[in-house]
Formats: C-alpha cells, sequence, structure tokens
C-alpha cells in the first residue's frame, strides 16, 4: 500500500464514479491521491482492513492516515485537498451526517440509471498508470 498518500476507493464500473476521479486527478495539484476500484485486491485488503463490509458499501471511501472515511464525509475530505474553489466544499462538514449521508445515498442508489456502468472497470492510460493501485 501507499505510504505518503491518501487513498480513493471508487466503483470501477460506475460511470459516475469514474468521472469524479477524473475529475479528482485533474485537481490534484499536490499528488495526494492514489486510487483503487473498491473491486480491486487492494481494494478488498483495505475494506476488510477498516472492517467495512463490501456488500454494505455503496460509496467511495478515503483511506487517509489509516483512518477509513465513507460517504459524503469521504467526499468532502477530498475536497479540502483539490485545487481551486473545492476546498470551500468542506465547510459542508458542520451538517450532520444524516443530512449530508442521505443525499449521498440517493445519488448513490440512482447513479447506474442516470450515468450508466461499464462492464468492467477502467483502465487507466499510461499517462495516469502511476495514480492507480
Amino acid at each position: 500500500m501507499e505510504k505518503n498518500h491518501d487513498i480513493v476507493l471508487f466503483d470501477g464500473v460506475c460511470n459516475l464514479c469514474n468521472g469524479a476521479i477524473l475529475f479528482l486527478i485533474k485537481r490534484d495539484k499536490n499528488d495526494r491521491f492514489r486510487f483503487a476500484p473498491l473491486e480491486s485486491e487492494v481494494g478488498k485488503k483495505l475494506l476488510l482492513k477498516h472492517q467495512i463490509d463490501p456488500s454494505k458499501i455503496d460509496s467511495i471511501v478515503l483511506v487517509s492516515d489509516n483512518t477509513a472515511f465513507t460517504k459524503a464525509t469521504a467526499a468532502l475530505n477530498i475536497s479540502r485537498h483539490l485545487s481551486g474553489l473545492w476546498p470551500l466544499l468542506y465547510s459542508l462538514i458542520i451538517i450532520p451526517n444524516f443530512i449530508t449521508d442521505a443525499v449521498y445515498d440517493f445519488i448513490a442508489r440512482n447513479r447506474y440509471r442516470w450515468f450508466g456502468k461499464k462492464e468492467s472497470c477502467m483502465i487507466p492510460t499510461p499517462e495516469l498508470q502511476s495514480k492507480f493501485l
């Protein structure tokens, strides 16, 4: 596993998730993040280590400093480290989790219907290969 990098686990077959990962890579000016599909060996090992049941997770997972964050908390913590105005989103962390996670869950439940899904996980281009575990 990577040291000195936060790891973002994502649904590798979800078009929305894949688009979000490309969005993050463009705005990760400090090369902070590494990425792995939830379905990958790295993803499975991290979920097990952090006692996250893969059959009950419908979320991105951020692993930072040996702590795992899910759902809106993961997204907001990721936004803190992006370039541009995106870190301002982190101020939404003051909203109770039951509210932000409800919005996150609504989008997650509908993501395949709204954005579609792939038959297999995204294969990074050679330029992006170093960002993926």
